[in-house]
């Protein structure tokens, strides 16, 4: 017997909505009893205040039905506003966890990072707003009508019966014909704006090279290929959904003709003519709006079983026992990283320790995998093998909630985030002047800072675009610092700095190791070396030295002898290491 799966957050959700959902039920049960009054009202007046030609008559049953059409107006905004708090609520329960498996996945396996989560849940509360879930409440409601047309004469229940197949047999060809065609035009869709996104963040290099053309004819083949795909779908489904309305329209003045005859051989009234018409209509109407609606609806289930599967494969991020504050000792033991989506590695079997307060510089030639190796350090990407522990714990087994504000981060593609500079150096959290300001005198920016049009209130936009590549350097080393964390991980922290930044790049290390802070810097310029305790060396994913700086910078001379590493941990051949820009 297998076992019961385990309910996910959406499904445990929308079983906390279900109440909400009874209540749209009951609504829709009076309003669809309220459909009725215009076909009674017609039934009346052509039956009785046409015969009897009274006027008082005729004023009641307007006041009556004036009534009566206010009262569904009144439910109907009330069910409207409750689908609207439905579709909140299940916003409000699923937002904040999916941005945290959204940044999960990014950590973990960055390859499938993606927003698409995000935008599922709002295509389901969309839909939970929209008129799709109207019809869906309308429709069971079709056999009411059909009791009033029975009531009226069984000839006129039997055509709406085959008109109401009719439309249902449409609405199931149109899922069945389209379904596949959607699903190709979202996919093309999603690749589109992806390949976008990605060339907006390098737009300085395809601006300055010429590559804008080139750039956009490739953007335009994928977008292309959504446009027919979408094209293609929605030729399909407008061909159903005209076809749909058009037999409703028709069916409809059919009852006409069908009433007439009924009436001639003298089974109906003159005025069951006119309502039985216009009850036809209105028990065709959800059935043709879900037909129209379909692919809204299509769009919110297959965004349902996306949703529903991600929650399922990842049901809460793993949380950890808070450990006490971090001292700052690093160990690496064999580790393996590979590429993200490649069985390639790019770290292979790097060991070594790092003691609280020491300055670590890594240098190596291009792809030697330094900025990998960092990025491991620091647990934001996954080992394949080994661990780094941090304190003698495995760094994967800190909560990074409790482990943020002791970490400090400079990475080689500087990204500052849309807001004002003192809340990008507080890291948006809970803004301590003081703090900001002596993070930013820590490296040198304060009066750089000062000199900007609104000093620490300056808004630097997406990505800090209105600021240089040196200032965004600079204004990323203050936020590595804010805090004073214990451990400090710079990548290519001098690449855009002048010789200015360059004193005030060193008097900060210098400072953060007073503080006892562990520092490691990554860089391909020899000048900052100076400052290490110890120097890394690594040659093609590989740690090919380990030491002391004196010992490691000795034994990388051209003319070193052999034994001028004794005290080095040597683990390959002596690889002398090209100090270039890395580009791992």
């Amino acid at each position: 017997m297998r076992r019961k799966q385990a309910q996910t957050l959406l499904e445990k959700t929308l079983k906390d909505t279900k109440k909400g959902f009874f209540y749209v039920g009951i609504f829709s049960l009076f309003i669809n009893i309220l459909m009725l009054v215009p076909s009674l009202y017609m039934l009346q007046v052509y039956d009785r205040v046409m015969a009897s030609r009274s006027l008082e008559t005729l004023a009641l049953l307007t006041i009556i039905v004036a009534v009566l059409f206010a009262t569904m107006g009144i439910l109907q905004t009330i069910r409207s506003r409750i689908l609207v708090r439905i579709g909140n609520k299940i916003d409000l329960d699923l937002n904040s966890h999916l941005f945290d498996v959204v940044f999960y996945i990014a950590r973990f396996a960055p390859s499938k990072a993606s927003a698409q989560p995000i935008t599922d849940l709002t295509k389901i509360r969309q839909f939970m707003t929209g008129q799709g879930v109207f019809a869906l409440f309308d429709a069971p409601w079709f056999p009411i009508y059909l009791l009033v047309m029975y009531l009226f004469s069984p000839w006129l229940a039997l055509f709406a019966i085959f008109a109401a197949v009719i439309i249902v047999a449409i609405t199931i060809v149109n899922d069945q014909t389209t379904k596949k065609g959607l699903a190709e035009a979202n996919q093309a869709n999603s690749k589109a704006l992806s390949y976008i996104n990605k060339n907006l963040m390098n737009a300085e290099i395809v601006q300055a090279m010429g590559m804008n053309e080139n750039i956009k004819n490739r953007w335009l083949k994928k977008h292309y290929a959504f446009l027919n795909a979408q094209s293609n779908a929605s030729d399909v489904a407008g061909k159903w959904a005209n076809l749909s309305r058009t037999l409703r329209q028709f069916f409809q003045s059919l009852t006409y003709g069908l009433g007439a005859v009924l009436a001639i051989l003298g089974l109906i009234s003159p005025g069951m003519i006119i309502a039985g018409a216009v009850l036809l209509g209105r028990a065709l109407q959800p059935l043709d709006l879900l037909t129209n609606s379909w692919k809204s609806f299509s769009d919110a289930r297959e965004s349902y079983k996306r949703l529903n599967a991600l929650l399922r494969q990842i049901p809460e991020i793993p949380k950890s026992m808070p450990l006490p504050p971090p001292k700052g000792n690093l160990k690496l033991e064999n580790v393996v990283v590979l590429a993200p989506a490649t069985q390639v590695p790019i770290i292979r079997g790097v060991s070594f320790s790092i003691n609280a307060g020491e300055i670590v510089g890594i240098i190596g030639p291009s792809a030697s995998g330094k900025s990998t190796l960092a990025r491991a350090i620091l647990g934001v990407w996954p080992l394949n093998n080994g661990k780094v522990r941090l304190d003698g714990a495995d760094i994967h087994r800190w909560n990074n909630l409790d482990l943020g504000p002791y970490i400090g981060y400079l990475p080689q593609d500087i990204e500052l985030f849309e807001g004002t500079i003192s809340e990008n150096i507080s890291r948006f959290g809970n803004l301590d002047p003081k703090e900001v300001v002596e993070a930013a005198k820590i490296a040198g920016v304060h009066e750089m800072i000062l000199k900007l049009p609104h000093g620490y209130d300056t808004v630097v936009g997406q990505g800090g675009a209105t600021l240089s590549g040196g200032q965004r350097q600079r204004v990323g080393l203050a936020r590595a610092l804010y805090g004073k964390p214990k451990i400090i991980v710079l990548d290519e922290p001098n690449s855009n700095l002048d010789e200015e930044g360059d004193r005030a790049l060193l008097n900060a290390i210098l400072t953060m190791k007073a503080n006892k802070s562990t520092i490691i810097f990554i860089t391909h310029k020899t000048s900052i070396l100076r400052i290490s305790d110890k120097i890394a060396v690594l040659t093609q994913g590989t740690l090919s030295m380990f030491g002391k700086r004196d010992e490691v910078l000795t034994a990388l001379q051209p003319k070193a002898t052999p034994n001028a590493n004794a005290k080095v941990q040597q683990q390959t051949a002596t690889v002398v290491p090209k100090m270039t820009k890395p580009g791992a």
